[in-house]
Order: C-alpha cells, then structure tokens, then sequence
C-alpha cells in the first residue's frame, strides 16, 4: 500500500485484539484499538479510520448498534467478527450495512485476508470516487447514485436506490419482508410496501419484469439479487 490504511479493532477480548494488531501491523496496516463501542465512537470521531473490525457481543452497545451508528455519517467498511455463526445475525449485520461478517473460528490469516479483500472491494482511501457494480446491461454508479440500463441512464427514487444497492451489494443473499421493512420503513408497512417499490424498480431495470432476471421473489420469504459480475 503506498499510504498507510488504518484498522479500528473493537473487542471486549484483549487477547483477540492484541492478536489481530500483530497481524494487521505485520501487513503494515496502522491500528486502532477499541474494547466497546462508545471508545470506538470516540475513536471514529477523531477521523483517519479506513476499515472497522467489529465484534458483536459487548458489554452497553452492541455491535450492531455500533454499525447502525457509524453508517448514519459513513460508508467506511466494517467486518463483523462473531463467535456466532447463526444465517440470522449474518444477514441482520449485512441489512445494518455490514461489508462482511467472520466467525471468530475462522484463521487469523484469514481475517487479515478479508480485511484486504474488502478494502480493495470499497476502495482504501474510502472516497471511493469511481466505484462501479457492473452487471454486464446493468450497472451502478455507488457515489454519484446513477444507474444505467443499456448504456442509458435511469431515474430511481433515493428508496429505489437504496434497495437496489442493497441487493446488488449481496448477491444470492434472501432478505425477508421483516429485514426489509426494519431497514427501510422503520418497521412500518407490511409485504404489500415492499412488492411496490420492488414491482416499480423492477419496471425500471429489468427487460422482462414479469421474468425477472436480477430481482428474484422468493416465494414466502423475500427477494434475492441474481446476475454474474463483470467487474
């Protein structure tokens, strides 16, 4: 790396944070250390964090308490780290805004790896100026918040929008009504809320809305995002 990128390790296990410094430093990554949110508010605030390693169960606020906090200034990546590996926490860190999420079973080396693999995902400097999701005819512009169809640009309300890099941000990931709901309308709406604002944006990307080939129903449960990356 030609600048230094900085990790902010939050843990209540000194032994896990301690180990995952020597790691991340041996990367030549400057890092932070944090043993529960409020610290780690404290810490964000003072500015210089690239990437965020987050573990769920602390003592006050939770993980993901400290995630929701963070995403309401910042897209700065954050790793959940979690002894539990239950598809439920997995998919509500990823509804919060989560870039990735590892049960703490997993190697150390293998923390550091997805470390790396989401900054380069994100961009490590966080502006992120130029990112692009490329669907092949789809493709979404992340910081200028356009969307193009076929080379042609489309309108998307700011609500379209944010469902739609949601999806496209999770390939193959269901998320239910309630996930939905919680995350977008504060709880407040039922599925036929969803199936709107789903049926509007799929007249808007699709070819076919009725033989949808990126936002797929899962019938009784929610929608999945399909369709191979090409870049």
């Amino acid at each position: 790396m030609s600048e230094a990128v900085t990790v902010l390790v939050v843990d209540d296990d000194p032994s896990i944070v301690e180990l995952l410094k020597d790691f991340l430093e041996n990367e030549n990554f400057e890092v932070q250390t944090s043993f529960d949110a409020n610290q780690a508010l404290a810490v964000f605030q003072q500015g210089n964090v690239h990437c965020l390693i987050i573990d769920i169960m602390m003592p006050g606020l939770d993980g993901f308490e400290l995630c929701r906090r963070i995403r309401a200034k910042s897209n700065v990546p954050i790793l959940f780290l979690s002894a539990r590996s239950d598809d439920v926490d997995k998919i509500r860190g990823l509804t919060l805004g989560g870039d990735d999420y590892i049960v703490k079973s997993a190697s150390i080396g293998e923390i550091v790896a997805r470390v790396k693999a989401v900054l380069r995902r994100t961009g490590s400097n966080q502006e992120n100026k130029s990112r692009v999701l490329d669907f092949g005819r789809l493709q979404i512009h992340l910081s200028t918040h356009e969307v193009y169809i076929d080379g042609q640009s489309i309108s998307l309300t700011p609500k379209e929008f944010e469902l739609l890099r949601l999806f496209a941000e999770h390939p193959r990931i269901v998320f239910s009504y309630d996930q939905l709901l919680n995350k977008f309308w504060d709880g407040v709406g039922d599925k036929h809320t969803i199936r709107v604002h789903l049926s509007r944006l799929r007249e808007k990307i699709e070819q076919d809305p009725n033989q949808p080939a990126y936002l797929i129903n899962v019938w009784g449960v929610g929608y999945r995002f399909e369709g191979g990356r090409v870049t």
